[in-house]
């Protein structure tokens, strides 16, 4: 009944919504929260929105006529085809997640999430503290602004390295270095950011001709440009300081640019080519602070002479929110005189129209371009042909499982409340889910439940409050299972040979979820084994091969220490579950099951309480025995798995007894089990007491008895 489907017009209808809510807002930056357009005091509301439409490069594929993304890109070629890919400018919607950079970090504390899941979604967010310097061009009243984490290495800087598609490269390249900016910048749009990014790539770049004033010498430093600077990082542009990077270095080295040394490490390294903190040196300023010290000083005389200021960057970008491809919601938004706006809820939900030809286009226009009665909304108004992303659909698909069939709301207010309530931040009590979603899918769902918060639609500031990673199961060969590996385990057959039963413990069995486990049939035999050995247990087969209800089972009390395994069993499963270690669980029920094999009674409610803790492991076998418990006693209370899960008394499972270590001469020679509270007298009297000590030590003279309580007795014998 709770069943959704992203790609139906009923639900899709809300992701448009959504959209809406997200383009209508802006985020004030006084309260840090997402507000109403409406209440933005500027005079251009679409530089503040959530949604804007900003021209970005992307991967272009011309034989596929599509955008790629950077992983589909190998060596400037479609991974697909292996087709030219060249980077070029395209109209793509943004979602403005950046300004989200600071709580989507700060607000992970709060969450229940593997440790190895929050360090990457920071490494995404990608947090640096350091300050903005303002390079002047030389003959020139342009600027490059430069973001570094190392203010203190200013005095080092000797070029500067911008981006090549950096908007100021048109402005400052000379008449000379032209043909060489525009081959090396039409080399670099065929190659991914992945690509430009490798860190052991070799390093290439060219002169623009112009040159910068380094703002704390005064002196020209050349401009050049390179493709390992990205523009979607920073500002686009980087101060090289050779010395103490190993980009730089490998840079200058390569076009013979100079290498100042200006800090000095505490240790024995050298401070050529030294990347880490040290002290200050050459740098008049700063000479003999700390790096700590020096970054602080010299930000401080960047700002007194309006040169620079402190700033946070991060590396998180916005989100590239559209694609040129007909499966996909189409955007609510309509265009008019080059101006967009939305689309009146009343209109949602847009559908897209049919097609008979939904390939791309060729020519970076999408293919609902091609429907153009459904494109021209009225005379002077026409349709947004983008559609979204894949993400879109499963940014909030948890709140509709709340409330499935709303027709008025996204999520009713008071079902979200009830289902997204308690009293942590994060709405979703579990998420069970590989690690492939730990900074796209998760950061994306986070983000957009931040913006629903804030606008107050939702309860919570975040959508998932702990997560759980599973490992994968591998072949027997310890390799992945695959068809051209031959390695697959089918399920069918493993279940008709042992069952289901078998087959769901033995993956539960098998090993920490989180871990990568390999299959064993050896493994699944065991299993299988036990689950006989708890049918054997209670029930008997006569003569005929009929199975009945063992004779051994009685409606009688537990003995003590029965009663102490089965509460220790009771709270073992239960707090394993809660854990997610399926495989200790069963360890303690395998447990449980030996210690009553071998009695010659067995209290009828120890096993009803022992099938109820197997069940959610072993549904079938629990059900079947279960059920012939009940028809055997005459008292049967519904299935194993309508009947309330059993508590323990934790009164029964401190241990009133323990056992005793006797030594003769420090050699172990017996054990005795003694009340926990015994005295050092009691213990010594039991222990001389003892049959097997007694016969050790006749003929020989006891020097001493040592008594270490709950533990050991030593007696000394000559």
């Amino acid at each position: 009944q709770r069943e959704i489907n992203t790609t139906d017009p009923i639900y899709y209808k809300w992701t448009q919504w959504i959209f809406l809510q997200i383009y209508n807002s802006w985020l004030n930056p006084e309260t840090n929260r997402a507000e109403p357009i409406s209440t933005y005091r500027g005079t251009d509301p679409d530089t503040v929105r959530l949604a804007y439409v900003a021209d970005v490069p992307v991967n272009w594929c011309p034989e596929l006529g599509t955008v790629l993304a950077n992983e589909e890109v190998v060596d400037g070629k479609s991974e697909v085809g292996g087709f030219p890919v060249v980077r070029r400018p395209m109209r793509q919607w943004m979602l403005r997640i950046t300004a989200y950079a600071e709580r989507l970090l700060n607000e992970l504390e709060g969450l229940d999430w593997p440790a190895g899941i929050k360090l990457l979604q920071r490494n995404w967010i990608g947090r640096s503290e350091g300050a903005e310097i303002d390079f002047k061009i030389d003959k020139s009243d342009r600027k490059i602004r430069v973001f570094t984490t190392r203010p203190d290495t200013l005095y080092g800087g000797t070029f500067l390295v911008i981006a090549p598609e950096h908007s100021l490269v048109d402005l400052i390249v000379s008449e000379e270095q032209w043909p060489a900016v525009r081959e090396y910048r039409e080399r670099t749009a065929r190659k991914s950011e992945l690509e430009r990014a490798d860190l052991s790539k070799v390093k290439t770049g060219v002169f623009t001709g112009a040159y910068a004033i380094n703002p704390a010498t005064n002196e020209k430093i050349p401009v050049c440009i390179a493709d390992y600077v990205l523009l979607g990082y920073g500002t686009g542009a980087i101060g090289g300081v050779p010395a103490h990077d190993e980009r730089d270095l490998e840079f200058a080295k390569k076009f013979d640019l100079p290498i100042v040394v200006v800090v000095q490490p505490t240790g024995d390294e050298a401070a050529f080519g030294f990347t880490g903190e040290g002290i200050a040196i050459n740098s008049p300023i700063i000479n003999g602070l700390t790096s700590a010290e020096a970054k602080k000083k010299i930000t401080s005389w960047l700002e007194q002479r309006g040169l620079g200021k402190r700033a946070i960057n991060y590396k998180l970008r916005d989100w590239l929110f559209s694609r040129q491809r007909y499966w996909g919601e189409p955007f609510p938004v309509v265009w008019e005189n080059g101006k967009h706006r939305a689309l009146q809820e009343k209109e949602l939900p847009l559908v897209p129209p049919p097609l008979d030809d939904y390939k791309p286009t060729g020519t970076g226009e999408p293919p609902l371009a091609k429907a153009k009665e459904w494109v021209r909304y009225s005379e002077k108004a026409f349709r947004e042909t983008n559609t979204m992303p894949q993400w879109a659909g499963s940014c909030w698909y948890y709140l509709r499982f709340c409330d499935p069939h709303n027709d008025e709301r996204f999520v009713g207010e008071e079902a979200e409340r009830y289902w997204m309530g308690g009293d942590k931040p994060g709405g979703v009590d579990l998420y069970v889910g590989g690690t492939e979603h730990a900074v796209l899918h998760l950061l994306y769902a986070r983000f957009w439940q931040k913006v629903l918060f804030d606008l107050g639609y939702v309860s919570k500031p975040e959508p998932f409050q702990r997560l759980v990673n599973q490992g994968i199961i591998l072949g027997e060969d310890n390799q992945k299972m695959s068809k051209s590996r031959g390695n697959i385990v089918n399920p069918d057959d493993v279940i008709d040979q042992h069952g289901a039963d078998a087959f769901r413990c033995y993956e539960m069995f098998m090993g920490p979820l989180e871990q990568m486990k390999p299959w064993s049939t050896r493994g699944v035999e065991g299993v299988a084994r036990f689950l006989a050995r708890v049918w054997r247990l209670l029930m008997t087969e006569n003569q005929a091969g009929e199975w009945n209800v063992s004779k051994k089972i009685k409606a009688v009390d537990s003995s003590k220490q029965q009663q102490k395994l089965l509460h220790a069993t009771v709270k073992k499963v239960t707090e394993d579950i809660e854990s997610f270690s399926f495989n200790t669980a069963i360890s303690q029920m395998m447990i449980f099951v030996n210690a009553f094999t071998n009695v010659a009674t067995i209290p009828l409610s120890a096993m009803r309480t022992f099938l109820v803790l197997l069940n959610p492991f072993a549904p079938h076998i629990s059900s079947e025995l279960w059920e012939r418990l009940g028809g055997e006693f005459g008292d049967a209370r519904g299935d194993v798995s309508q009947q309330s899960w059993p508590a323990y008394d934790e009164r029964l499972l401190i241990e009133d007894e323990v056992e005793i270590v006797i030594q003769i001469n420090g050699k172990l020679r017996d054990r005795i089990k003694m009340p926990i509270e015994a005295t050092e007298g009691e213990l010594k009297t039991a222990a001389l007491a003892s049959p097997n000590i007694q016969a050790r030590v006749a003929g020989k003279t006891v020097r001493n008895v040592i008594v270490v309580p709950k533990k050991l007795v030593n007696v000394v014998v000559t």
